[in-house]
């Protein structure tokens, strides 16, 4: 047995199989992984960032082996900006402290509709012209929202949690198309727990407002 066939075991081994659809121990891992990593997040924690690496790593793999290219690639991105948000939470306030809860400016909108349109663009470019993609929109339009999203989530902009929203009401019917039914049924928590991260990080911005005026 390679290497690549240790690593790729838990994703082509089947965990449950429920009305003909069967789930692999790498989507389960995918799973536990990021729903932990997203509660934490809504509650500020930044034990969020290492767990979302693992969460990374595996769907890295599920994600390359299910035909989504992009979303596959996405998660080395994740991966490096994790690393830099984990910082950032730790030691991005001022002199080095804990970063509070802030709101986007409308400068940064405006750069981050930019960054959207472009990337989504140029990904579905890639997608179409390099790969066997059947889903180049949606996978480059998710692609996008998620890496604007994580910025955000790196230096805690509250509206990150509406980035998240977008990208999750087109990741829940994309994953069952590919019949990732886990995942997809993940994402649907996902989006449970991302009104929960946009309820808390509303109440903190409000409070740390008040004692600033």
């Amino acid at each position: 047995m390679s290497l690549l066939d240790i690593i790729l075991w838990p994703f082509n081994t089947p965990a449950v199989t429920f009305a003909g659809v069967t789930t692999s121990w790498g989507e389960v891992a995918g799973f536990v992984t990021g729903a932990l990593c997203v509660w934490l997040v809504a509650r500020q924690n930044p034990w969020n960032w290492p767990i979302g690496i693992l969460n990374n790593l595996a769907f890295l793999v599920l994600f390359a082996t299910s035909g989504l290219y992009a979303d596959s690639w996405l998660q080395v991105v994740y991966i490096a900006l994790a690393l830099y948000g984990w910082w950032a939470w730790l030691r991005g306030g001022e002199d080095h402290s804990a970063l509070p809860v802030s709101r986007t400016t409308a400068t940064q909108w405006w750069a981050l509709l930019a960054a959207g349109v472009a990337g989504t663009l140029l990904l579905v470019w890639v997608l179409t012209s390099f790969t066997s993609s059947t889903v180049p929109w949606a996978d480059s339009a998710t692609t996008a929202l998620s890496l604007l999203a994580t910025w955000g989530q790196t230096r805690k902009k509250v509206e990150c949690w509406w980035l998240w929203i977008a990208a999750d009401v087109i990741y829940v019917p994309l994953y069952a198309y590919k019949d990732l039914w886990l995942t997809s049924i993940l994402y649907v928590g996902f989006m449970a727990l991302c009104v929960l991260g946009l309820r808390n990080w509303t109440k903190a911005l409000r409070a740390d407002e008040r004692v600033a005026a």
